[in-house]
């Protein structure tokens, strides 16, 4: 149930940042780095649906889990650089945190399970 969850939540933030990226005119190599991390976590939280066991699905989540906080880094860059304000990506920062915090523990629940 949590994973469904994760994976919804996931594409969902994948749409939001793929319509910011559409309005945003110019920087088109940080727009492209922003894109990519924020899609990957989503694609990392799916594959690791259909993981080849307990330590892919755990590879899957780390990975998925990495990108979280490079979006966040580039959510970050992009305000402080001017790219969007910090009303426009407020939302964005928010749901990359829930995002985060749910993948942590799911991984944390998921190391334990394997012990």
């Amino acid at each position: 149930m949590k994973e469904n969850k994760l994976a919804d939540l996931s594409m969902d933030f994948s749409v939001q940042v793929i319509k910011l990226c559409e309005r945003i005119k110019g920087h088109y190599s940080l727009v492209n780095q922003l894109e990519r991390s924020a899609t990957s976590i989503g694609a990392n939280i799916r594959e690791a649906n259909y993981a080849h066991g307990k330590p892919d699905f755990i590879a899957k989540l780390q990975i998925a889990l990495k990108e979280c906080y490079e979006t966040e880094y580039w959510i970050e860059l992009f305000v402080k650089s001017g790219i969007a304000d910090r009303e426009t990506v407020k939302g964005l920062y928010n749901q990359c945190g829930t995002i985060r915090r749910i993948l942590i523990s799911s991984l944390n629940t998921a190391k334990g399970n394997e012990k």
